[in-house]
């Protein structure tokens, strides 16, 4: 018969057991919790009843002592510290029924990573075929809409931190979004048509990353005064855009357009527009030169590089390939001395010494 103290223990270890990944734990932490739920521990004489617990463990193979020469100054002695093993997955599939479902879904992954043959992952799958039997009068809708049909919530897909067994399930069953007459819709986007102009006039489009400088470009652009002439301003809101982006071919017509995009002079600006460039290769994308220009122009007034910003020399050297080797000095200057200009230093006030 189990004892309280084994049935805590044992109850702890198997909520904190994960079928991938092996868990440390600090045996003096887990005692400590034992006492704080037990007020007759030390009563019941606890310790011995905890220590006889990790052994059993120990001996089943579900905890394995970390010998680093720590112990948990007890007596009898325990390591300080012991791996949580993986739990091992009892309930494997029927091969029957997965025979039955082989029609469409390879079962390959799973034979070879047995720990994935949960009851949950083959609820779903269930779910998944069940869709695709019924695919002629299926409609297309959103990857939140068919994500909360199939798997019981809307972020399954989306949310790795909170759906890790979400991420890669797609891959695990061989099934693509477009099986699942889904579609992850770009998220929408503030803009700006000039006036007189329609959407079949648009040709030229000028992405701009910041707020401020949204505004005052519409100012230039109603004033004939914007490099480039765009028809269409778009406000990139930072890294939004990188999510927002596809959003702009549901909203016009498909055709050859020229995309050019002005941000910060700095790490952050540097990696929106190079990712940009490189997620939609069809599209004319690059850098606004005429208005980065004008941003070196005021390089007295360049402020500290941005808190947790990523260096990333990839993204830096390929923005700064699009420039002169002398303004590539500079922008090298900017880097080196953590320093950045930003694009609010582009007012309608500063534009005048350009007119």
């Amino acid at each position: 018969m189990i004892n309280i103290i084994e049935a805590r223990v044992r109850g702890f270890i198997e909520d904190i057991q994960h079928p991938k990944q092996k868990k440390k734990i600090n045996i003096n932490d887990l005692e400590l919790q034992l006492r704080k739920l037990l007020d007759d521990y030390f009563d019941m004489d606890g310790y011995s009843l905890f220590y006889q617990s990790i052994e059993a463990l120990q001996t089943e193979g579900v905890l394995t002592p970390i010998l680093n020469k720590q112990h948990n100054g007890r007596t009898p002695s325990l390591s300080l510290y012991y791996w949580v093993n993986i739990k091992v997955q009892e309930d494997k599939w029927d091969r029957l029924e997965m025979m039955k479902l082989s029609d469409i879904f390879d079962f390959s992954y799973y034979e070879h990573h047995p720990e994935w043959q949960t009851k949950e992952e083959w609820m779903r799958i269930q779910n998944v075929y069940s869709f695709l039997k019924s695919i002629p009068e299926r409609e297309i809708v959103s990857v939140e809409e068919r994500s909360l049909e199939l798997f019981g919530h809307e972020k399954f897909l989306l949310d790795s931190d909170s759906f890790p067994e979400g991420k890669g399930f797609l891959a695990r069953i061989g099934i693509s979004e477009d099986q699942l007459k889904m579609v992850n819709y770009g998220e929408p986007f503030v803009f700006w048509l000039k006036q007189g102009k329609e959407i079949h006039d648009i040709r030229r489009v000028l992405i701009v990353e910041n707020l401020s400088f949204f505004h005052t470009s519409i100012k230039l652009l109603e004033a004939n005064q914007l490099d480039y002439e765009p028809e269409l301003i778009i406000y990139g809101e930072g890294t939004k855009i990188e999510r927002s982006f596809s959003y702009f071919f549901r909203m016009f017509p498909s055709k050859p357009y020229l995309f050019y995009y002005a941000g910060d002079l700095d790490a952050a600006g540097y990696g929106i527009l190079i990712r940009l460039i490189e997620k939609y290769p069809d599209c004319s994308i690059q850098p606004a030169l005429k208005i980065y220009r004008k941003m070196l122009d005021c390089f007295e007034q360049r402020n500290d590089q941005k808190q947790g910003q990523s260096q990333n020399l990839k993204y830096r050297d390929a923005f700064l390939q699009w420039f002169t080797e002398e303004e590539q000095a500079r922008l090298l200057q900017l880097w080196k001395e953590n320093k950045r200009i930003p694009q609010e230093v582009l007012t309608s006030e500063t534009w005048r010494r350009w007119m």
